[in-house]
């Protein structure tokens, strides 16, 4: 269909007047971009984009990410002018309570919307993510007579998401890998929020792009509709085998004179000169939120071909449905939550004499579970012979092998993180990811998003405490774990040998409704077989249980977790008959439990309590009540052989039965 440039003008700055009006009746919010970039939003919204708002979930749509997070009123505007299930009152309600229009855009509250983004560079993360699920998907579905999976992923940034390293991170792997279903529009226009651009940066970006192995197009106009399509056509058809970068030079809130090409348009600052602007932009001065009757036509119009293009894939999928039946089991078992106990049993018990690090119990877990999950994907920041995650049965991810499941990130644990949630927001693989612990911190800001956002991203974190010995503080993530714990919606596993370990893989699989991290150690551990197999698999889907029960009436809890547990283990069989040990794989899904079993667990009429953890100790107050005792580093580690590391810092079976006798 020819580009109609005269209505999607006009659309263009309705949606402009769209996100001044809201803006001004929320007093806050960010105009630049939406104003700056309206016709990039009115070409793709109204023309290029394939997607389908009656069915925003489409498995063949087009992906579009507005890295950008802080300009939402842009994708609000163009997803209600669609015709997604965003009203003219939910724009009117922009950054209100409970509205579908907040401030950032949130994955799950706006249809359309495909991640939660606002923290800058996240959005470029998450596309390269979306990108690769769909090259995946691709060679895992596709078949020579049906292509079921075709689309591209579009992510609009500005200058602050190429600024943040998780931004550059994640472009370099995406160059790297060729993802060439990857087109990346940069809204270049020379301002961020305090000053003009060039007070902060001076790259030739587009050199850049080139250089990490990108095309490169320059759009002198980004205001542009027919240049602006031309390019994206052109983005969409490269055959080049490399991601497509639009660098769309803009105006800054361009329809407001008073502030368009300054800081100034950045924020809201502008809002209030939005009636004088109306002249300019051909709205009426007497209606706010206004949008003319040939532009919502001409979008219905436009839905009802977006539909019919979808008519067209359906009949595909169904055709390819009815020959491979069993690729349409799998494709439609994504986000299936599956069942712990079944998982569990796909694992056979380890010897009782077995002493292996956490990690290692993990390898032979995870294959096992890759088997039975063939959606299951594994990468690391550099570190698969450290982690222990690699699926062995599995190629790497890559130009050659796009169906590979094992993806080697490279050292960009921020970018790794974030392109996991784009798989996560895909929905159609289960990502999971390792590094060290300690780097937790160089990947903290989108596991935060992933909690925000409901995301089942699995992160199997290795090296779990002081227990990493000669590497020395730097590499002793001694606060980790307590700050990780402390995010919302987080769930944090730290499993005390190799049978929890198994508990503990299948826990975080069947956790669908937000992420897991699972804390492995790098020392060996022994089987603890004071309770049975079984009981302590069981245990963790519990987050915690009664490891070693009192045989008299009980006088001690001693709690530990990981590789703690075995020292409190060994302080019970000193201490006495009326000793219980309970281990504490998980604060979040113990504290889940219905209060009588934590009771049951953590009976209130035994005050005499000792925990013990090698980290920070405050989270644990609430286990041990006022009369009991906290053994944990508070302090910074040291480097030394683990042993000597553990003893100089008070981890031992001694401390613990030193620390009981003294209650």
């Amino acid at each position: 269909m020819k580009l109609q440039t005269d209505i999607l003008s006009q659309a263009a700055n309705q949606a402009r007047g769209l996100a001044i009006d809201a803006i001004h009746k929320a007093g806050i919010g960010h105009l630049g971009l939406p104003l700056g970039s309206a016709e990039i939003g009115a070409v793709l919204y109204g023309h290029a984009l394939v997607h389908n708002p009656a069915v925003p979930r489409w498995l063949n749509r087009d992906r579009f990410v507005l890295s950008a997070g802080h300009g939402s009123m842009f994708v609000y505007a163009w997803l209600h002018l669609s015709g997604y299930e965003v009203s003219l009152d939910d724009i009117k309600a922009f950054r209100q309570l409970h509205s579908k229009t907040p401030g950032h855009p949130e994955f799950h509250e706006t249809p359309g919307v495909e991640a939660t983004t606002g923290p800058l560079g996240q959005g470029i993360g998450n596309a390269v993510g979306l990108a690769m699920s769909g090259r995946m998907a691709a060679a895992r579905f596709n078949t020579p007579a049906h292509a079921i999976f075709d689309h591209h992923v579009i992510c609009l940034a500005g200058d602050g998401c190429l600024q943040e390293g998780v931004g550059m991170e994640a472009t370099e792997f995406a160059g790297h890998q060729g993802l060439d279903n990857l087109i990346l529009i940069y809204d270049s226009n020379d301002v961020t929020l305090d000053a003009m651009a060039n007070k902060t940066q001076s790259a030739n970006t587009a050199a850049k792009f080139k250089a990490i192995n990108w095309d490169v197009q320059t759009l002198a106009d980004g205001h542009d509709p027919a240049a602006i399509l031309k390019a994206v056509n052109k983005a969409k058809r490269a055959t080049s085998g490399k991601p497509q970068l639009i660098i769309a030079r803009t105006i800054i809130a361009k329809g407001i004179p008073e502030v368009q090409g300054t800081a100034k348009g950045h924020g809201e600052g502008g809002a209030k000169f939005g009636d004088a602007a109306r002249v300019g932009l051909g709205l009426p001065t007497d209606q706010h939120f206004f949008v003319s009757p040939e532009v919502y036509a001409y979008f219905a119009a436009h839905k009802k071909r977006l539909a019919r293009a979808y008519s067209k894939w359906k009949k595909t999928f169904e055709a390819w449905r009815e020959a491979n039946p069993a690729l349409a089991t799998l494709l439609e078992s994504r986000g299936q939550s599956p069942v712990a106990t079944e998982l569990l049993a796909k694992i056979p018990a380890f010897p009782a004499d077995a002493k292996l690090a956490t990690r290692a119990a993990g390898r032979d877990v995870l294959q096992l579970l890759a088997a039975a999950l063939p959606l299951l994907i594994s990468g690391a920041a550099d570190l698969h012979g450290s982690t222990y995650n690699y699926i062995a049965a599995a190629p790497d991810f890559d130009q050659e092998h796009h169906g590979g499941r094992n993806i080697r990130f490279g050292i960009r644990e921020h970018a790794m993180a974030a392109m996991c949630n784009g798989f996560a927001y895909d929905g159609i693989f289960r990502p999971s990811c390792a590094t060290f612990l300690v780097f937790a911190d160089y990947s903290r800001p989108s596991m935060r998003v992933a909690a925000l956002a409901k995301l089942p991203v699995i992160y199997i974190y290795t090296h779990d405490s002081v227990g990493v010995g000669e590497d020395g503080p730097t590499h002793q993530p001694v606060e980790t774990i307590s700050a990780m714990r402390l995010i919302p919606n987080f769930t944090v596993i730290r499993p005390a040998d190799p049978e929890e370990t198994a508990g503990a893989f299948a826990a975080a699989l069947a956790h669908t409704s937000g992420p897991t991290m699972l804390a492995l150690t790098r020392q060996a551990v022994p089987q603890l077989n004071e309770a049975t197999a079984d009981a302590r698999r069981a245990g963790v889907l519990q987050g915690g249980y009664v490891l070693m029960r009192e045989t008299a009436p009980l006088t001690h809890i001693l709690i530990g977790t990981g590789s703690e547990v075995q020292h409190a283990v060994a302080a019970a069989k000193q201490l006495g008959a009326g000793v219980r040990v309970v281990s504490m794989p998980s604060m979040e899904i113990f504290d889940r439990q219905p209060q009588d079993y934590r009771d049951s667990v953590l009976p209130p009429s035994c005050p005499k309590r000792v925990a013990i953890e090698a980290g920070v100790s405050a989270l644990w107050h609430k286990y041990v009540g006022p009369q009991g005792r906290i053994l944990g580093i508070n302090r910074f580690g040291l480097s030394a052989p683990f042993q000597q590391a553990m003893q100089e810092l008070g981890m031992t079976a001694d401390a613990v039965l030193a620390a009981a006798r003294g209650l």
